[in-house]
Formats: C-alpha cells, sequence, structure tokens
C-alpha cells in the first residue's frame, strides 16, 4: 500500500468536501472529513470496480448509508475515475447537476443506492448481499466462478440508531452473509450532541450477539483498516462489521471531534482548513499526483475485469442456457406471451384475491426464473410462496422463497437493495395494514424508480373480526399519493393475472398490488379474461357496457366491484360498471382512451371502494358521489362490517337515485 499517496489523496478529498459545501453553503462536512483516511483505502486499494464498466457484475458495491456525507462519495468517484468531473464536483447541490444534496441511484455513475433516509442503505447493503449469495448460488459453477464481490456500506450512528437498519442488521446475521462488510463510522458524535446523549451499547457485543463477526480499528490508521478489510473479506460464516473509530470533521480543528461537525458550520474556516491541510489556493485542487496514482490503479483494475472477462466468457460457453437466463434477468427481459403462460381460472373459481394471487405467483416464477419472493412471516396467509422454489438460507443460497420475520420496515429496504443490484425481480409480502411499517423504503423505490413488487393482502374492512386496527381504511389511498408507485386493487381472479403481467412490465418503479382475504365474485359474465387482464394494464375499463343510452357511470376496485355490478342491474339498462384497480396506470393513458371509459358528458357518477373517499372525486367530479368509509372500522364480521358502513350495493343505488 502506498502510504504517502493515500494520504495526499485524503487530503485532497477532504479539500474537495470543504471547497463543494463553503461554495453552496449547504452540506454535511463530518463524515467526508472523517473517514477521508478510508476513502482512500477503500478506493484507491480496496474495492475491487472498474471505472470504464461501472455495472460490472463482479464489482465490489459500495453502498453509502450515511447519505447526507455525500461529499465523501462525490468526491472518491471523481478521484477514482467515474464520470464525475471536477465541475460535477464543484457544481454539489445545484440544479440539475449530477452530485445532489443526497446521492440518487441512476443519477450519478457509481452510486449504488439511493441513501439519505438513515438507516435504509444499511437494508440495502443486506438486499445487495442477498442479492450477490443467491448470484453465486445460482450461476456458479465447478469450474468458473463469475460471482464472488463483496457488499461494502459506511453508516454511523444514525442509521444504526434507525429500527430499519437493526432489523436487517439482525436478518445478515441470521442468514449468514459474509459477502457483506459493514463500516460504521464511529466518532462519538451525533447531529444534536455527543453520541452518550442517546446510546450506551458496547457495539462489539451487539454485533456477535446477532451473529457478525465484529473488530474495532482506528479509522485514520490507513494499514489497520485494510488490513480488518482483508480480513473482512478473507472470512467466512458471518457478516463482518469493522468499528472504525474516527474524529468528525478530521482537518478543521475548530468543529473537529463535536457536533458543530456534523453540517456545513466548518466550513465557515474554509481557508483556515485548507492551508492547515497542506493545499494550495486553488480550490477544488488535485495534484498531478494524485491523477497519476490513481491512473495506475485503473490500469490494474482494468486487468482484473480482463480476466473476469475471460473467465465469464469460458462460463457462457459451457452454460448456454444459464447465461441467456442471466442476460435475460439483468436486462429485465419480461416473456412476451407471459399472460399465456398464466391459465386462465375455471369459469366457477370463487376465492380471495389472495388466493388466485398465490396461483398467479407460481405461474409468473415458472415463467420467468429471475422472481423470488419474501413475506414478513405471513406466508400462509399472503399466499405468495413459490412451490418447489427452496427457502433462501445459509445452506441454501438459491432458494426463491425469502423468510423475512417480522420485519417490515427491513425487509422493504432489502427489497430495495435486491431491486438496486438488479439481478432478480422481487416481492415482498405483508398484510395491507403494516404497508405504513415499510412506507419510507417504498417512497424510496418510487424515487429511485425500482421495481419492485409488493403484495399487500387482507385489503380492507373485509377483515372484519380483526377489527379497526388490522382494516386498513386509509392505507390503500395512503400508498397511492406516493408519487411513481402503481397501486393495484384487482376485482377478481384474471384482474389478479393482469395485475401480475403489468407489475412485472413495469421497469420504472414498483407496484403495489392490494389483495382481499375474504372471497370475490368472478367476473366472467361480463368481460373475458383477456379484456379484464388487459384493462388492468390501462388501469380501468368498461367493465359492464350500459345496454342503452348511458345514463350513469359507477366505478370500483376490489371486492367491491360486485357490489357495482349489482347496484347496476338495480338501475337498468343505463348504468355503465367502470372497474378501476390502478387509478395510477388510468392516468398515464391518452385523453382519447379516458374519454371512452369516462365521458365527459355523463356527469351522474358514483364510485365505490371500501376506503376514504377524497381521491375518488378527482373521478367522479365535486358533484358525484362517494361511497367510502371516512372513519375507523368495527370489529365484526366482514360481510357484517360491509353493511353496517354502508359498502354495498343499496349505497350505490341510493347515490345515484
Amino acid at each position: 500500500m502506498n502510504t504517502e499517496a493515500l494520504s495526499r489523496a485524503a487530503a485532497e478529498a477532504r479539500g474537495l468536501a470543504i471547497d463543494a459545501v463553503h461554495a453552496c453553503s449547504s452540506g454535511h462536512l463530518g463524515l467526508p472529513l472523517g473517514c477521508a483516511d478510508m476513502g482512500a483505502v477503500l478506493f484507491g486499494e480496496a474495492l475491487r470496480f472498474h471505472p470504464a464498466a461501472p455495472k460490472w457484475l463482479n464489482r465490489d458495491r459500495f453502498i453509502l448509508s450515511a447519505g447526507h456525507g455525500s461529499m465523501f462519495i462525490y468526491s472518491w468517484l471523481h478521484l477514482a475515475g467515474f464520470k464525475v468531473s471536477g465541475q460535477d464536483v464543484a457544481d454539489f447541490r445545484k440544479l440539475h447537476s449530477i452530485t445532489p444534496g443526497h446521492p440518487e441511484f441512476d443519477e450519478t455513475e457509481g452510486v449504488e443506492a439511493t441513501t439519505g433516509p438513515l438507516g435504509q442503505g444499511v437494508g440495502n447493503a443486506v438486499g445487495y448481499a442477498l442479492s450477490g449469495k443467491r448470484a453465486a448460488g445460482r450461476y456458479n459453477t465447478a469450474e468458473h466462478t463469475i460471482f464472488d464481490h463483496h457488499v461494502v456500506a459506511l453508516a454511523g450512528d444514525g442509521c444504526l440508531q434507525e429500527g430499519v437498519a437493526q432489523e436487517a442488521i439482525a436478518f445478515a446475521g441470521h442468514n449468514q452473509l459474509d459477502n457483506l462488510i459493514l463500516i460504521y463510522d464511529s466518532n462519538d458524535v451525533t447531529l444534536d450532541a455527543m453520541a452518550d446523549k442517546t446510546q450506551g451499547w458496547n457495539t462489539e457485543q451487539y454485533f456477535e450477539s446477532l451473529g457478525w463477526r465484529a473488530v474495532t480499528v482506528d479509522g485514520h490508521d490507513m494499514e489497520a483498516f485494510l488490513a480488518a478489510f482483508h480480513e473482512a473479506k478473507a472470512s467466512s460464516g458471518k457478516p463482518s462489521i469493522i468499528i472504525a473509530k474516527t474524529e468528525i470533521g478530521r482537518g478543521i480543528p475548530q468543529v473537529a471531534g463535536t457536533a458543530s461537525a456534523h453540517g456545513e458550520g466548518g466550513a465557515n474556516h474554509a481557508e483556515e482548513a485548507r492551508k492547515g491541510l497542506g493545499l494550495p489556493e486553488e480550490h477544488f485542487y488535485v495534484s498531478d499526483e494524485t491523477k497519476a496514482y490513481f491512473a495506475q490503479q485503473t490500469e490494474a483494475k482494468a486487468a482484473t475485469f480482463k480476466e473476469w472477462e475471460a473467465t465469464y466468457a469460458a462460463w457462457a460457453a459451457a452454460n448456454a442456457d444459464l447465461a441467456s437466463e442471466l442476460e435475460d434477468s439483468v436486462a429485465k427481459i419480461v416473456p412476451a406471451n407471459l399472460s399465456e403462460q398464466i391459465p386462465e381460472f375455471a369459469s366457477d373459481y370463487a376465492d380471495a384475491t389472495r388466493g388466485s394471487g398465490g396461483v398467479v405467483i407460481n405461474a409468473v416464477a415458472q415463467a420467468m426464473p429471475s422472481v423470488i419472493s419474501g413475506s414478513a412471516d405471513l406466508y400462509g396467509s399472503t399466499k405468495n410462496y413459490i412451490k418447489e422454489g427452496g427457502d433462501f438460507s445459509a445452506e441454501n443460497p438459491n432458494g426463491r422463497n425469502i423468510w423475512f420475520g417480522i420485519r417490515e420496515h427491513g425487509m422493504g429496504a432489502i427489497c430495495n437493495g435486491i431491486a438496486y443490484d438488479g439481478l432478480f425481480r422481487i416481492s415482498g409480502a405483508t398484510f395491507c395494514v403494516f404497508a405504513d411499517y415499510l412506507r419510507p423504503a417504498i417512497r424510496i423505490a418510487g424515487l429511485a424508480k425500482l421495481p419492485v413488487t409488493y403484495i399487500f393482502t387482507h385489503d380492507s374492512v373485509g377483515v372484519g373480526e380483526d377489527g379497526p386496527t388490522h382494516q386498513p381504511v386509509e392505507t390503500v389511498s395512503g400508498l397511492r399519493v406516493i408519487p411513481n408507485v402503481d397501486v393495484i386493487r384487482p376485482g377478481d381472479q384474471e384482474e389478479v393475472a393482469g395485475a401480475w403481467i403489468s407489475a412485472q412490465e413495469r421497469l420504472d418503479g414498483p407496484t403495489a398490488l392490494i389483495l382481499s382475504r375474504q372471497k370475490v365474485m368472478p367476473l366472467n359474465d361480463y368481460a373475458c379474461a383477456k379484456s379484464r387482464r388487459e384493462g388492468v394494464a390501462k388501469g380501468a375499463y368498461i367493465l359492464k357496457k350500459e345496454e342503452g343510452d348511458l345514463e350513469c357511470i359507477i366505478m370500483a376496485t376490489g371486492s367491491e366491484v360486485e357490489h357495482a355490478i349489482h347496484a347496476a342491474k338495480e338501475i337498468g339498462a343505463g348504468a355503465r360498471v367502470v372497474s378501476a384497480p390502478c387509478l395510477e396506470r388510468f392516468d398515464r393513458q391518452c385523453d382519447t382512451y379516458k374519454e371512452e371509459v369516462l365521458p365527459a358528458s355523463c356527469t351522474k357518477r358514483a364510485a365505490i371502494e371500501a376506503g376514504v373517499t377524497g381521491l375518488w372525486y378527482k373521478y367522479v367530479g365535486l358533484e358525484g358521489s362517494v361511497i367510502g368509509i371516512d372513519r375507523f372500522g368495527i370489529s365484526a364480521p366482514g360481510h357484517v362490517v360491509m353493511d353496517e358502513l354502508g359498502i354495498n350495493a343499496a349505497s350505490v343505488v341510493k347515490a345515484l337515485s
């Protein structure tokens, strides 16, 4: 290890961070300065990557969980040769720059995850590690190893105090994800105060109790840190945490080691700090020596990459079917005939949509080897177990069923990590009312455009006897207001099939499938299976067309579609029923199609859904009626609750009378 070159690079990385934060008077200096020595070791020596191939399948993945310290990763990506220029660094936090306030996936080359909400990145790293383990189990052969990378995450006290991180940490230890290395920036400081104000754990003992390997080092001792990192990479059977004792804000004596170093306060002493670091007057300075060092490292990394390419070519030649499967998975290829590979349900099939969901996911899994699924200790209720897929574990990394335990938030962050990695199509399941436990992860999935599928069953007051704590009256609408999340609440088994097809075909964001516990009426008499499946793809469609002049329109989703049908029959020939399983998809349709389904000339409209009413007025108009539930539920049998709260055909008829 060239300690002199790395020390110089660390000083210059500190200078880049100081200059960037000072220039925009905004940002977080504490971590970029405190972790600069470790950054030099990671990006200058220890991590396996190739800047010219940033999505190399066997690269080490680095996740900055403590995303507020974004100038750490921007500085090191710039120095290491990724497409982050000096001007990009200077444009930190400016409009339309590729160096935003917190790292964003697919915005900046080399950024592996959108981070900032504390703890999410730890969960993402666990997801990446799970993906890597499964990839190795699925694709490596006795003759060729194409996956043996590590996942490295840098986190601080803020990340580790969050419950989502602790859920993910427990999951990683239990599943022995020994390709995961967590670096804990242990600087004894949180944002408001010294860390002992809010925590007093023994970090080594805590992690060891959860099945981790733990070691404490001086984070400013490059040789000690590199040795600990190599040991972590070489260890097997347990994930590793390197507890790195650092000084927050190192390089700015006025704030170093204090809570004041966390934010931009230290930038007030920028010029003095730059002199103390031995930097010239030129801002955003990188020396020729540092450029030469990283250029030399890039040549070595290119040679490693070429060796892997040769191994991959030999593997692909010897394993054509596996290679084709992997390439399709990476490209997110969805079979053009996926609908044909999901058999139509029998005309007399009658079950809850969670039940038909269990049938459909197994058909999808047969057609798409990349599909894997997990549940938060609820497989028996969410019905998403992939039969004959095996259970993911340390002994069986090729398993397709992931037992997350009662860790909904951790599940959400881990699913995001798997989706970021892009090798597998992941879904996670729990009860609908518990969607709020993973809502922050869903929000990030929408922001980062991750094709995660959520399976939320027990979708309404139809849950019944479990009562208002388990009846998600507001949850479905709450999910609908998250940008870039498709929420699909299918009305019968064929709409469930359409929902799964739509979820797999969507590559630019997540999809939430909202499924019932109670049985629903098959809609075979009103539209063929193909029409219902394609109707879901469009978000809303005419399920029952009026038999005379159009007089009124009834919109419905899920189990309430049957009430709309019954109401239309009672109203008469002029009633149209529109099944609207996904409002987001419908909103994306062309104006011509939307006018065809909901003609502006027909203002007499009603919508029925067993949930809060507010969002529906967009479709029925302020003069329209919405039959819903703007209160908490009741503990009683599901059908009794529905009637008691007016979720029935009679209410629709009354509203349109």
